[in-house]
């Protein structure tokens, strides 16, 4: 739920250990707002509600609300992968991807990220430009722009070799203590079909948000209508997020141990697929060693892992990866090496 766009789609600092994610929102995540200071004069009870909405933090985007126990979890990896990335000025940087498979299509891809000079926040710089094309032609771009200081904009253009595949426009508004979102995907006026998500996020509490999704799908012959609704609990280390909807329910919880664990659990049920399934996994973390952790086990008796390994002071990181599904007897591994 959320995303338009099924594929994948580049990231701004693509890392060595994860191939492409799904398109996400609205691109990352601008740092919330500050929380102002609480005066010690004694005030009203008018003032003293004022003041209690304006302590709100904004809740960052609907989609993002499972991401937090989604990042502890290992990407598969599969076959070997050869990434180097290279700066050409501050707003400027290309990459060159080499990838080898013996499961998927091997091949070759190139990167490209821009970024502008509008400053939003501590390390947010727009309107930001990525893309990248294959060695069939296929291209995946996007273009994040912050029009205002509350509103973000994204375009995302995916093709198949001469053939627009997708392609999704969205608007998001961030208030004090909200967040609205509209996207539009694959539109179509004379066929009459396309796709229209909105999403509201709202903070009632500093620790509690509330917020829903609305999904319109229609085709010719056909139109469909799911909604959704979540609610996430933020605690002092850890965060609890639970969505119901007609497609099914999506539970995570993520809990940060101390500075070197990081454990989550996730938990989803699907309707239309009448199955569900748990997930465990957990991230360590060693600075003195420059090492990542990563591994997952679920109800399906899939168990996975991944270490990745930065050579300091080299612009080198080595990542390998491990996944066996033991109902399938099915065995994949991965290793990735990404310079720059």
């Amino acid at each position: 739920m959320g995303s338009v766009l099924a594929a994948a789609s580049p990231s701004p600092a693509p890392t060595a250990a994860g191939g492409n994610q799904g398109i996400p929102g609205l691109g990352s995540v601008p740092p919330g707002f500050s929380m102002p200071s609480v005066s010690s004069v004694p005030s009203t009870s008018g003032q003293e509600s004022a003041d209690s909405v304006s302590l709100l933090p904004n809740p960052g985007t609907y989609e993002e609300c499972h991401r937090k126990c989604k990042e502890v979890f290992p990407l598969q990896m599969e076959g070997v992968r050869l990434m180097v990335n290279k700066g050409l000025s501050n707003y400027f940087q290309v990459s060159h991807t080499v990838t080898l498979s013996t499961m998927g299509e091997s091949g070759y891809r190139f990167g490209s990220t821009y970024v502008g000079s509008k400053q939003i926040g501590p390390a947010e710089l727009f309107p930001v430009l990525v893309g990248d094309m294959d060695n069939t032609g296929s291209l995946n771009s996007q273009i994040i722009h912050q029009l205002t200081t509350a509103l973000r904009s994204k375009i995302a253009i995916q093709t198949q070799q001469e053939k627009f595949v997708n392609w999704q426009c969205d608007m998001e508004y961030r208030g004090k203590d909200f967040t609205s979102a509209v996207t539009l995907g694959n539109p179509d006026m004379l066929v009459g079909s396309g796709i229209l998500v909105t999403h509201y996020l709202q903070s009632v509490t500093p620790a509690l948000a509330l917020g829903g999704e609305l999904m319109y799908h229609r085709r010719p012959g056909e139109e469909a209508t799911v909604t959704s609704f979540l609610g996430r609990y933020t605690g002092e280390n850890y965060v609890a997020t639970l969505t119901l909807g007609g497609a099914g329910a999506h539970a995570t919880y993520y809990h940060k141990a101390n500075d070197q664990l990081q454990v989550g659990v996730e938990f989803e049920a699907s309707t239309r697929m009448q199955e569900t399934t748990t997930s465990f996994g957990y991230q360590m973390d060693v600075p003195k060693a420059n090492l990542v952790f990563k591994g997952t086990v679920d109800s399906n008796w899939v168990v996975g892992a991944t270490l990745e390994k930065k050579l300091v002071p080299l612009p080198l990181t080595l990542a390998l990866g491990a996944f066996l599904n033991h109902r399938k007897n099915k065995f994949q591994c991965g290793f990735a090496v990404t310079i720059g």
